[in-house]
């Protein structure tokens, strides 16, 4: 089996639990905003955001996932293009992810949610 570096393996899953969290997060505002306040003109647009957030993170957790299985079946190594492709979804996750947080927060704060 082939197997990524030990600092490689830690970041991908370090991402994959922060992902879970934003998805945890972004359900949960979801939810209380709309226990809250309804569904209304005002609130539809922020309850998509939220799904879009929730959406965007699970789909980056499962391409994260999807990339440990490819390189786990992978023989006898890593091909390097298949290294540099998981490079670039490790860099646009951990680019993507204060954003999201962002949008949660800017959520919880425009509608006085804890």
């Amino acid at each position: 089996m082939a197997k990524l570096s030990p600092e490689t393996t830690a970041t991908v899953n370090r991402l994959k639990d922060r992902l879970l969290e934003i998805v945890d997060e972004a359900t949960a505002a979801e939810l209380a905003l709309f226990a809250r306040f309804g569904e209304t003109d005002r609130t539809i647009i922020v309850l998509d955001e939220l799904k879009n957030v929730s959406q965007e993170a699970a789909s980056r957790f499962s391409q994260l996932s999807n990339f440990q299985i490819r390189i786990a079946e992978s023989q006898p190594v890593v091909a390097s293009d298949m290294l540099e492709i998981l490079g670039q979804a490790i860099v646009r996750t951990q680019n993507r992810i204060p954003a999201w947080e962002r949008s949660i927060e800017e959520v919880k704060i425009d509608w006085n949610m804890p």
